[in-house]
Formats: C-alpha cells, structure tokens, sequence
C-alpha cells in the first residue's frame, strides 16, 4: 500500500509536532471564547471534540485525496475575535453564526472567486509572508534559552549534530533530547489523565440579524483573511499547487455540519502546515502528505479524548514547545526568505511583505499577514506603474 511505503518516523514525528504546537499556542484561546459564548464545561469539552474531529477528518480527506499535505485548523484570531463579540448573545444564536459563516466559506469556494485571487499571488510574496509568519517561532527556539537553556540548549545541540548526520531524523532527535532533559529537571507538569470519550452537546442553532452582523459576517472575513490567505501563500511557497476550490468548500461544509456542537471555523492552517511540508517532515517532497495524515490522526484522537489530551499537552514545559517549533521551522523560514529575495523585481515588495508580517501589525481584528500581502500588493503595483511611466 503506497501510503504505508511513504511513511516514516520523521513524518510521524512532523504531525505530531504540528498538533501539539497548534494546540498549546492557541487552545486557551478557544476555552476563552467557548467561556464568553456561556458556554458550559461539557459544552466547552464538544467544542474541541468538533474542532479535532473537524480538523483531523479534513485534513486526512484533503491529503490522502490529493496526496499534497493540505493540514486545516480552528481559526485562532477567529477565536479571539469570539471573545469580544458574542457578549450579550444568546448560545443558540452564536451556534447560528457559526452556521452563517460556514455557508459563506463555502460560497466563497465553490464559486471560485477565492481560488482565482490567490492564483494572481506573485510567489515572492507568498514566500515572504511565509517567512515573516514563521518568524516568531524560529526566534522562539532562542528565546527559550533564557529561561531554559539545559533544555532549550541540549535540543539546539542535539538538532544539529543530527542536522548534518542524519537529516531526516533531527526534529525527532531534537525532540527526544528535549524530553530527556525536561524528564531529568522534573519539567514536565503533573498528569493527570481522563481517559473518557468526550461526549458532543448538540445546540439548536438560532439565526439572528445581529448575530450575523456581529459575529458572523467578521469571524468569516477575519477567518479568509487571516487564515485562509497565509494557507494558500504556505503551499504555494512549499510548490504544491493543490485545487484551492473544492479544499475551500470542504472546510465550508465541515463547520455548517459540526457548528451545533462548536465548531465556529474551519480554515487551511500555515504556521503548523509549514511543519508538515518542510524537508525535515520528509526529504521528499512527494511523500510529505503523509505528516499531514499524521497529524490528522492525532487531530482526530484529539477531539475523541478531548480532556486526556489536554492534560498530555498542557504537561510538556512551554520552552520545549518554543525550541521544536522553532527548529522544525528552521529550514522553512530559510527557504521563504530565498525564494522571497530571489527575483530582483520583486525583492523589495517581498521584503515589505516580510517585515509587515513579521511586526505583528493588527487592524480591524485582521492578522499581520494580510496587511504584509496587502503592503507588498502596493508597493509592487506602485513600481511596476513607475516602471512603465519612466
């Protein structure tokens, strides 16, 4: 069976960290949101279990149907935008905004507008929002030195020795390095495991004006813009070309079917899907899906044992997260910022792109990666009508 051949540890090991990096950098973002919403403790517990089976069915459909490691995600700024705009709104009238935005994500892709956009993405833009999203991460790795540096210190080591050895395994080494140490300091929090099945709450979805003006209408531009976007711009910068359309759609009707029990969006991830799509996942790049479907198997074992894998996750000490995001992201953040300066005609736009991205500029409850796609946008648009003035 071809996927069992193009497996391989590394791979494994590649989703793994992807779930596990996705899930402790934004989970208290969700329980927050799921909180504000009025949400009740079981209530908050199917939130997950909808985004983890949404999010590993997905990604395993998308990746074994086109063999491309297309991983999806929960929105997170979509989360964080949960948090101040459904104060005073009913439960059962979130739950019908959530329906309303995915109608709308799968309006957007079944019709092919978003797909022709991003088709007109020049690919040093791509590559250099790419690289300012990953930016911080890669800078985490060393940050966690300051605090942490026997572990911190010990997985650099270790990733490097392993970098020039054995390639394909350094992520993992540097992994296993990391528990070592965390394991021998007493790092790791206390576990304490509930092994039960997570029990899905269906709410009665409820459709209001405001709700759909309030919570809808922005959860789904800021999901497209923030999400979606930087997703595209990940894969294409990555050289995998998957039909965007039907991708779109998928994630669309995966949020209608699973808003009721909490599952508010759906979208193409970036920063964890880098992971997945580096040289360290696979060396070749062909049988990198299989990080994704690795990581869908976990997304799905995350939503099924929603309250054990939160506490697994949560026990890991937040400088070993820090460090294997950053070097699974090492070689990634390289080659965007290559493939960003490569074409002298584009290299200042790309640079802008980069740098907007990487500040972490926010307008309007609208991510950096947009406004660096947009920045770049103007500045090539403004030299090539230059250009042709003179």
């Amino acid at each position: 069976m071809r996927l069992l051949r193009d497996f391989s540890l590394s791979s494994v090991v590649a989703g793994f960290v992807a779930v596990l990096v996705g899930f402790t950098s934004s989970a208290v973002i969700v329980f927050e949101a799921a909180r504000a919403a009025g949400a009740s403790p079981a209530q908050t517990a199917s939130w997950l279990w909808a985004l983890g089976l949404g999010m590993g069915i997905t990604t395993l459909a998308l990746s074994l149907r086109y063999r491309v490691p297309v991983l999806t995600a929960w929105s997170t700024p979509g989360a964080a935008l949960l948090i101040t705009s459904v104060a005073g709104l009913p439960l059962e009238q979130t739950i019908g905004a959530f329906v309303i935005t995915g109608l709308l994500i799968v309006a957007v892709g079944a019709s092919g507008v978003f797909e022709r956009l991003m088709g007109r993405l020049p690919m040093a833009l791509a590559a250099g929002m790419l690289a300012g999203v990953l930016l911080r991460f890669g800078l985490d790795a060393f940050v966690a030195m300051k605090t942490q540096l026997p572990l911190a210190g010990a997985m650099f080591v270790t990733f490097l020795v392993a970098r020039t050895l054995l390639p394909r395994y350094a992520v993992p080494a540097a992994l296993v390095a990391g528990i070592a140490v965390a394991l021998a300091q007493g790092l790791f929090a206390p576990l304490v495991v509930d092994a039960a099945l997570t029990r899905p709450q269906f709410v009665m979805p409820q459709f209001s004006i405001a709700a759909a003006v309030g919570v809808a209408l922005p959860l789904f531009i800021v999901t497209m813009a923030s999400q979606n976007v930087p997703g595209v711009a990940t894969l294409r910068a990555h050289g995998y070309a998957p039909p965007l359309s039907p991708i779109i759609t998928t994630t669309g009707v995966a949020t209608v079917l699973l808003a009721p029990f909490g599952a508010y969006a759906l979208n193409l991830a970036a920063i964890t899907a880098a992971i997945c799509m580096g040289r360290e996942a696979h060396a070749d790049a062909a049988r990198r899906y299989t990080a994704a479907v690795a990581a869908g198997v976990f997304y799905v074992l995350l939503g099924l044992f929603a309250a054990a894998v939160t506490a697994v996750f949560a026990a890991f000490p937040r400088e070993l997260v820090m460090a294997i995001a950053g070097l699974a992201l090492l070689g990634t953040i390289g080659s965007g910022l290559a493939a960003a300066m490569n074409d002298e005609s584009q290299r200042e736009p790309a640079l802008i792109t980069f740098l907007v991205t990487a500040s972490g500029l926010t307008l309007w409850s609208i991510g950096s990666a947009f406004w660096g796609l947009v920045a770049g946008l103007i500045a090539l648009a403004l030299r090539r009508v230059l250009a042709r003035r003179a």
